[in-house]
């Protein structure tokens, strides 16, 4: 069952969609303004020394909550109302809050990075609910648009919430607790805006729960095995997000305070530009996909990404060891967050709409669980790969590798998913299984 309207421009003013729009942005802003001002405090720690720079263990310990918890919360947005479990996700998230205000509080980097983590969890019992309760509430015609304005409002969040990081780090260095009092109201906010959404039917109210919906239930695996298609664009979304993590904000971080020797609010605002294009390429790609999914999009935003990852990671001589420099590279930065856009929102709508309505839950829970092993895997790719820079600047301080060359190993982990992955473009109405088809 699906909103009724008699006009289908009226999603922009259903209730439900407004709710779904506000809950999301202001949860997702608390978690960057909290997540990247870790990361600036992390980095700007470490400058000059590769060796001391804990952004890698910082993107593990964020993502291992999504690993370990995706496929039971999966289960739990299938057994019961979606949005019970969105309004409960944003009841946590004041609670992480308020224990956020403590960490700053006590200034330890470990306590900073306990309460990633526990941010962690609360967000891995959101994300299957966010992304499964739309196809229950919106018809599968009105997904790209209801999805592109998601995805861009959440970058929308990104880019304010690393602006204001950036800020914080900056200006109240000492103290950051006074940043998550804001933070704590917000959550409170954003509860309040969850319960605007209208209740769903629960997929599979008598659903007994098994061991194996820790990770991917049964179930789920046979879906994925029946059908190819999507599970090669599951394997895709999580290759995107493990190039994503290793630069989004990690590099950047780097680039701005270690290469370009920017302060902690001019390197927010430089990875703030990568939001701006990606909330640009989602407004393009939700506008452009309407009734079909577009192949060529989602070809063409990896091959814009991988270039663009080529041209910000190519060393020269010159004075900031980049081919591009400082403003160079933050235009480059915006061409690279359109091209994720142009990936990403046909991807997430080609998702939603091809699962059987009664997997919906658990199937996006699976996609959570590989996107996030894919930003795990980004961590320790990041961490072995400072690791070797570091050690080759040791021996070869002639031939220094500048932290720009981490977009270059991004490249190369997004280079397979170029060669290999060409979906072909079909409308939605032969996307979906007649199980997943909700009526207009």
């Amino acid at each position: 069952m699906t909103d009724q309207s008699p006009q289908r421009s009226s999603v922009y003013t259903n209730p439900s969609f407004l709710g779904m729009v506000a809950t999301q942005f202001l949860g997702a802003f608390n978690d960057n303004v909290f997540k990247q001002t870790v990361m600036l405090v992390l980095a700007v720690s470490a400058m000059g020394n590769q060796e001391d720079d804990l952004q890698g263990q910082a993107t593990v310990i964020f993502s291992a909550p999504f690993i370990l918890l995706s496929g039971f919360c999966g289960y739990l947005g299938d057994r019961h109302s979606k949005r019970t479990i969105v309004v409960l996700s944003k009841v946590l998230e004041i609670v992480v809050m308020g224990l956020g205000m403590l960490a700053f509080l006590s200034g330890s980097a470990a306590a900073m990075l306990i309460v990633l983590g526990l941010m962690g969890s609360q967000s891995a019992l959101f994300g299957p609910a966010k992304y499964g309760i739309l196809p229950e509430l919106f018809p599968d015609r009105d997904l790209p648009r209801v999805n592109g304005v998601i995805l861009m409002t959440t970058f929308l969040s990104i880019i304010l919430g690393f602006t204001a990081a950036g800020f914080l780090a900056g200006q109240i260095e000492g103290k950051l607790w006074i940043a998550s009092v804001a933070c704590i109201g917000i959550a409170v906010l954003g509860t309040l805006t969850a319960l605007m959404i209208r209740r769903t039917p629960v997929a599979h109210p008598h659903m007994p729960f098994d061991k194996s919906v820790l990770l991917i239930s049964r179930e789920t695996r046979q879906v994925l095995r029946s059908d190819r298609k999507l599970l090669a664009a599951l394997l895709a979304s999580s290759m995107f997000w493990m190039a994503g993590g290793m630069v989004y904000p990690p590099a950047i971080n780097k680039l701005g305070i270690d290469q370009f020797e920017f302060d902690e609010a001019q390197t927010g605002m430089m990875a703030a530009s990568t939001g701006i294009g990606i909330a640009i390429g989602c407004l393009i790609a939700g506008g452009l996909s309407r009734n079909r999914f577009h192949g060529s999009l989602v070809f063409g935003g990896c091959l814009g990404m991988f270039v663009s990852l080529i041209l910000l990671g190519i060393p020269t001589s010159a004075k900031h060891h980049s081919l591009l420099g400082p403003a160079g590279s933050s235009v480059m930065l915006i061409i690279l967050g359109i091209s994720a856009g142009l990936f990403t929102v046909p991807l997430q709508a080609y998702l939603q709409a091809r699962t059987p309505r009664e997997h919906k839950g658990r199937v996006i829970g699976a996609m959570n669980l590989l996107n996030w092993i894919g930003i795990a895997s980004a961590g320790g790719v990041y961490i072995v790969v400072n690791l070797l820079f570091a050690q080759w600047n040791k021996a070869f301080p002639e031939w220094t590798i500048p932290p720009s060359a981490m977009f270059l190993a991004a490249a190369c982990v997004l280079l397979p998913l170029l060669v290999l992955y060409h979906p072909k473009s079909e409308d939605f109405s032969d996307v979906a299984p007649a199980s997943a088809r909700n009526p207009d």
